[in-house]
């Protein structure tokens, strides 16, 4: 996406958002890490909600934004990451998640999908002031995107099923941190409506 950051286009889209994205957090990933073996069936559970709102973000014309870590690997672009996430062990719950070739890719190094990414610009260029975040972990990295976009006056929604944990109780904690700390929205993923989200309205 080629857009001028001193543009009138630019100063337009932070002046008059509205918009919402879905942000799609470590979701190409080997599950070769710590922590993994716990990870995995809440991931597993989690995989068909998530492709579900990932299919009705794309019909409605919503932007979808993976972040995902680097894992280290500093040479390495978004087509590689999701190269060896599909050359990998796991390659059943990468798949049906890949981007296609409308959905926009952030490469980031640590927790936040904020923490040192161009991702508050690219939402200035979007428009959106609203995220869904769906992905991976609830109680680490889900948790400290949503309080950076707080921080940012960006509007939170999780929805609870789509998200995926390490440890239940953290994450049950984290969601409730989420609630009252970040004023964040905690929905089932069906009562998303990203075609209302189109339209200004928040659902």
């Amino acid at each position: 996406m080629a857009t001028s950051g001193t543009g009138t286009s630019g100063r337009r889209a932070r002046d008059t958002a509205s918009g919402t994205a879905l942000v799609v957090i470590d979701m190409i990933n080997t599950y070769e890490h710590e922590d993994a073996e716990l990870l995995l069936p809440s991931v597993r559970e989690a995989l068909p909600v998530m492709v579900d709102l990932l299919t009705r973000a794309r019909e409605h014309g919503v932007p979808v934004i993976y972040v995902n870590d680097n894992f280290g690997e500093w040479r390495s672009h978004h087509g590689e990451i999701l190269r060896t996430a599909l050359d990998g062990p796991h390659a059943e719950l990468v798949e049906p998640l890949q981007p296609d070739d409308s959905s926009l890719f952030v490469v980031k190094a640590r927790h936040s999908v904020f923490y040192e990414t161009p991702l508050a610009y690219l939402l200035a260029q979007l428009g959106v002031d609203h995220l869904v975040l769906c992905g991976q972990v609830t109680e680490q990295c889900v948790l400290y995107s949503a309080l950076d976009a707080h921080i940012r006056h960006i509007e939170v929604t999780i929805p609870t099923d789509a998200v995926a944990h390490i440890h239940e109780p953290l994450a049950d904690a984290a969601l409730e941190m989420m609630r009252r700390n970040m004023s964040a929205r905690t929905v089932e993923a069906k009562e998303i409506d990203f075609a209302a989200a189109t339209t200004g309205r928040r659902k």
